[in-house]
C-alpha cells in the first residue's frame, strides 16, 4: 500500500502523515522498530535477528541495519545503573572468568589484511541477598583488577551496605582473591571468602587416580567428607604422604596439596553450611553461559574488542531487569 503524500499548497513542501505521525524519517528508524531490533540482535545472530523481524513484523531490513543499531545501543545502553535493592543482611558474590572469540585487525591500510583471531577473558561478576534468588550482573574485558571495581558495584545493587556481611565464593586465583580484598576489605568477620569446592574437589580428583587407582572414588568421596567438616590438615596429611618424586613435571599430588594449603584460611565449609551460604561458584558459572556464552559464543561468531565490551553491557543489563528502564528512561531523554 502506497504511503500517503499530501503537499502545503500547490507549491508547498510535501507532507507525509505517516512518517510524521510515527516519526520515522526515509530510510529511518522508528523508536519501536529499533527496539524490536535491539531485542532480537541481542539473543540471536545478525543474520537470525533480521529473519525474527521479518517473521514477526512482516519488514525486511539489511543485516548492517540490524548489526548497526544493536551495537549503537549497546553501547549507550551502559550508562544505566542498576538501582540498589533493599539494604541487605548477607550478600552473596563472585566473580569467574570464560574466554570468547575475538578478532583484531591488521595494522596495514587494508584492516582486512593481517587479521588475528584470538581468545579473550571475560570477567563476569554476580551478587544477591543471602534470601533472593535472583542475581545481579556485571561483565568486562578488561582485567580483574579492574572488574574488581564492577564487582563493588554489582553488589551494592545487590543490596551491600556497611553493615552487610559478604560471602565471596570463587575458584582462588591470586588476582581474584586481591580484588576481593581490595573490595570488600579484610575483616573476615564482615568479609569471608570461601574456595569453590567444586576446583577443591577437581584438584583431589587427579589426585585420587595416583594414590587410589582401584577406588579412586570411593577415596575422593572420603576426603570431601573430611573438608566439609573442616578437617583440611587431615586431607593434607593424606596426600603428603604419597607425594610424587619431585621433577619437571606437574605431580598431581603435590600439586592438590600446594593448591589446597595455599588456601587453606578460606576452606571453612562447615562454616557455609551451617549459616545456608553455597561453597560452590555454580551461579556465576551457571550466567557465563546465559549471560555471556549464549550469544557471544555463537557459531561463526568473532568480535572486536569494542563491540564484545558492548555486547556484555548489553546482556548484563537485560539479565539485571533494566531493560525496559533504558527504553523510558535514556531513549527518550
Amino acid at each position: 500500500m502506497a504511503e500517503q503524500c499530501l503537499r502545503a499548497g500547490r507549491r508547498g513542501a510535501q507532507v507525509r502523515p505517516f512518517c510524521q505521525r510515527a516519526d520515522i524519517s526515509q530510510r529511518g528508524y522508528s523508536g519501536p522498530l529499533q527496539r524490536a531490533l535491539v531485542d532480537f540482535g541481542g539473543d540471536e545472530s545478525f543474520l537470525d535477528a533480521t529473519k525474527k523481524v521479518r517473521e514477526h513484523y512482516g519488514v525486511e531490513l539489511p543485516i548492517s541495519g540490524v548489526r548497526h543499531h544493536t551495537l549503537a545501543h549497546a553501547k549507550a545502553i551502559g550508562a544505566i545503573e542498576h538501582k540498589a535493592a533493599q539494604p541487605a543482611r548477607t550478600v552473596v558474590t563472585a566473580l569467574d572468568g570464560s574466554l570468547i572469540p575475538i578478532v583484531e585487525s591488521g595494522s596495514g591500510e587494508d584492516k582486512r589484511k593481517g587479521k588475528t583471531l584470538g581468545w579473550r577473558q571475560a570477567n563476569l561478576c554476580c551478587a544477591r541477598s543471602k534470601d533472593a534468588v535472583e542475581c545481579v550482573y556485571g561483565a568486562t574485558l578488561a582485567s580483574v583488577k579492574m572488574a574488581g571495581l564492577i564487582w563493588r558495584e554489582v553488589a551494592e545493587g545487590a543490596g551491600l551496605e556497611s553493615t552487610t556481611d559478604v560471602h565471596g565464593v570463587a575458584d582462588g586465583a591470586d588476582p581474584i582473591l586481591n580484588a576481593f580484598k581490595e573490595q570488600f576489605g579484610t575483616d573476615e568477620q564482615k568479609a569471608r571468602f570461601t574456595l569453590d569446592f567444586y576446583h577443591v574437589s577437581k584438584h583431589l580428583g587427579q589426585a585420587a587416580e595416583v594414590i587410589a587407582p582401584g577406588r579412586n572414588k570411593e577415596w575422593l568421596h572420603e576426603q570431601k567428607g573430611l573438608l566439609l567438616e573442616n578437617k583440611v590438615q587431615e586431607v593434607l596429611k593424606t596426600l603428603e604422604i604419597h607425594f610424587e618424586p619431585l621433577g619437571p613435571e606437574h605431580p598431581p599430588v603435590r600439586g592438590a596439596h600446594q593448591y589446597m594449603d595455599k588456601r587453606k584460611a578460606n576452606m571453612d565449609y562447615a562454616g557455609a553450611r551451617a549459616a545456608g551460604l553455597p561453597i560452590g561458584s555454580g551461579e556465576v558459572e551457571s550466567g557465563h553461559r546465559h549471560v555471556i556464552q549464549q550469544r557471544l559464543k555463537i557459531a561463526g561468531a568473532w568480535w572486536t574488542l569494542q563491540n564484545a565490551e558492548a555486547m556484555l553491557q548489553l546482556r548484563t543489563t537485560r539479565a539485571n531487569n533494566d531493560w525496559d528502564r533504558y527504553w523510558t528512561e535514556l531513549v527518550k531523554n
